[in-house]
């Protein structure tokens, strides 16, 4: 397939593009007429979105993101069927964590720290040359709701969250001079494949635990690239929750230990 790249057309970069968030995402900056790297290890997954955006629109690529090497590969590859540049690199790809610490093996509790948070270093440390090459690029990532107070069952998915939150902070300071924007998304509960059904009836029907739509996530990413915010909670009520917890931690603890889901 051969892409000829229009100097107007911006492009994006995803990660973890065959589902949920990343779909969503996919499907939006496709609507806008951007090109759009699509990288996943669900190929049935990337076969439906391409046949979903059209294969004009975009690159579909099978990548596992722990894989070093292919993922610097995936990257260049990339810059170069786009011109050069890449416009937004979204470091989304990411798994959960379904068991107390103390349960999970340490085989998967590696699993989901190089998931969630070593490839994601190694993405954007491989794609800071592109990014400073490219005018007004911006970096993000996904974070989670899980990153404002640790999720009880989820610790280590929790803990990487938190990674990516303060990796975001600290890269926003270091490439702004650059002219690299570096923000997170701060989402709370997304209906999406990592969500179990029998979890959904527990969940509140309003307030800001409530189910979010996969879209409303894509559609923050759109606003971060024209908008300042470095944290973008979606929904924007957990930017509040986020500034409590800081004050006084110790009641949300509390609250758990005695059963309180949200």
């Amino acid at each position: 397939m051969t892409i000829t790249k229009d100097a107007k057309r911006k492009s994006i970069f995803i990660t973890g593009a065959a589902s949920g968030i990343g779909r969503a995402t996919a499907i939006a900056f496709a609507e806008r007429n951007w090109l759009i790297g699509c990288y996943d290890l669900n190929s049935p997954g990337l076969k439906e979105l391409e046949e979903k955006i059209g294969m004009d629109n975009g690159f579909f690529e099978e990548l596992d993101v722990t894989d070093l090497e292919a993922t610097g590969a995936a990257l260049d590859l990339f810059a170069q069927k786009s011109g050069g540049n890449i416009d937004i690199l979204f470091n989304n790809a990411g798994i959960d964590s379904k068991e107390e610490f103390a349960k999970t093996s340490w085989l998967e509790i590696m699993n989901i720290v190089n998931v969630n948070f070593v490839a994601g270093l190694n993405l954007i440390h491989r794609a800071i040359p592109i990014l400073k090459s490219t005018e007004g690029a911006l970096c993000v990532s996904t974070a989670s709701g899980a990153a404002t107070f640790g999720a009880p069952g989820m610790a280590v998915y929790s803990a990487t969250k938190h990674a990516i939150k303060g990796l975001t902070e600290a890269l926003s300071v270091e490439l702004q001079p650059h002219g690299v924007r570096v923000v997170d998304l701060i989402p709370g509960i997304i209906d999406t494949g990592m969500l179990p059904e029998e979890i959904k009836s527990f969940i509140p029907k309003d307030g800001m635990w409530r189910i979010m739509p996969a879209e409303t996530v894509a559609d923050a990413v759109w606003q971060a690239y024209h908008g300042d915010k470095l944290h973008w909670y979606i929904p924007e009520e957990l930017h509040n929750y986020d500034i409590g917890i800081t004050a006084s931690p110790e009641e949300i603890r509390n609250r758990r230990a005695l059963g309180a889901l949200f």
